[in-house]
């Protein structure tokens, strides 16, 4: 469909379907790309056509498309400003919300080793607020336009990395004039 070298659904471990994933789109783009010998491909998921291209030392990119940044494009269960949402749990408060085919807070705090993920995480992603769901990001900067990111998935916890996470903490800094256009992430994996 749409000129798309494969369709991909994404399933959380709860069973969960999910519109967009990050790591697992640019897994599955290797593997295409493997396979045909070609430095590109082209996936559509639920969120959209995916873009994914082959760059040097073997790592693969992909374009996750335009950020959602109304509340309705989130989506958030009514009109909020969605660059200082009105939601708050133990230390995390006004986070920014974003989706990037599935929907995300980004907490910004001072250290995110501090911050009791495992506690507040599945708070926070069965907040009402949330009609979907959400992907909770707890980040900090840790020099100029470089983050570091913990993210609780919904229906999966903690992961050691979370691509759509990662797209989400940036276009969120950026929002915050925290950080410029481009920025380096990093999280546990």
């Amino acid at each position: 469909k749409d000129g798309a070298d494969a369709f991909l659904r994404f399933y959380n471990a709860d069973g969960s379907e999910v519109a967009a994933c990050g790591n697992a789109t640019r897994c599955v783009a290797a593997l295409l790309m493997a396979e045909t010998g070609q430095d590109n491909a082209r996936i559509q998921t639920l969120a959209g056509l995916l873009d994914a291209n082959a760059v040097e030392d073997g790592r693969i990119t992909v374009d996750m498309g335009l950020p959602g940044l109304a509340w309705n494009d989130i989506p958030l269960a009514g009109q909020q400003d969605t660059l200082n949402l009105a939601l708050s749990a133990g230390p995390l408060t006004s986070p920014v919300a974003v989706s990037m085919g599935n929907p995300h807070a980004v907490f910004f705090v001072d250290d995110v080793e501090k911050i009791d993920l495992a506690a507040l995480g599945p708070r926070l992603e069965h907040n009402p607020i949330f009609p979907e769901r959400a992907n909770i990001g707890i980040a900090h900067l840790t020099g100029e336009n470089q983050l570091r990111l913990r993210v609780w998935e919904r229906g999966a916890g903690i992961t050691l990395a979370c691509g759509t996470g990662a797209c989400a903490a940036a276009v969120a800094a950026h929002r915050r004039a925290l950080t410029g256009r481009r920025v380096t992430v990093t999280l546990d994996g």
